[in-house]
């Protein structure tokens, strides 16, 4: 089962109308995502908690590791470049965090609001090789600017 970006957009949206709460939105987009794709094999948040620094947020899966700084890992380089990370094989990519050792390949998008501060990152990891797709990127990259538009700075 691959992912329905229009109905996933749609109910997401419906979901999250009027909400500010940046861990509430963190908890419905992860829920959401997780259960929509056989591909998302951990789905979830890390948040901006202090100085290029992220502890797990909301999340979908297995254990997630509790603290990434911006310089570590894949994570991190989205955080710390404020670029999406889409990555084929998480061994190949330098100071990869392996949180999981299932975890084959990733995306990772960068969460702001609408006054651009960070919020943190989204993190999917997939337990297949190049599960990902710029499309991929492009449709979560959508959804998280119009949800998290209003979002309060935690």
């Amino acid at each position: 089962m691959q992912v329905d970006y229009n109905t996933l957009r749609q109910t997401i949206f419906a979901l999250t109308a009027g909400e500010t709460d940046t861990v509430a939105l963190m908890a419905t987009i992860a829920c959401e995502l997780h259960h929509s794709d056989n591909r998302f094999d951990w789905t979830g948040f890390y948040r901006v908690t202090d100085p290029e620094l992220m502890k797990i947020g909301p999340y979908q899966g297995g254990h997630g590791c509790l603290v990434i700084p911006f310089a570590r890992g894949v994570c991190g380089a989205a955080a710390r470049t404020g670029e999406i990370q889409l990555v084929a094989d998480v061994d190949a990519f330098p100071d990869h965090i392996a949180c999981a050792s299932s975890t084959k390949s990733e995306l990772v998008l960068p969460v702001w609001n609408g006054k651009g501060n960070l919020l943190g990152v989204l993190d999917i990891d997939s337990d297949q090789p190049d599960a990902f797709t710029q499309q991929d990127a492009d449709a979560l990259k959508e959804i998280l600017e119009v949800t998290f538009m209003d979002a309060s700075f935690v």
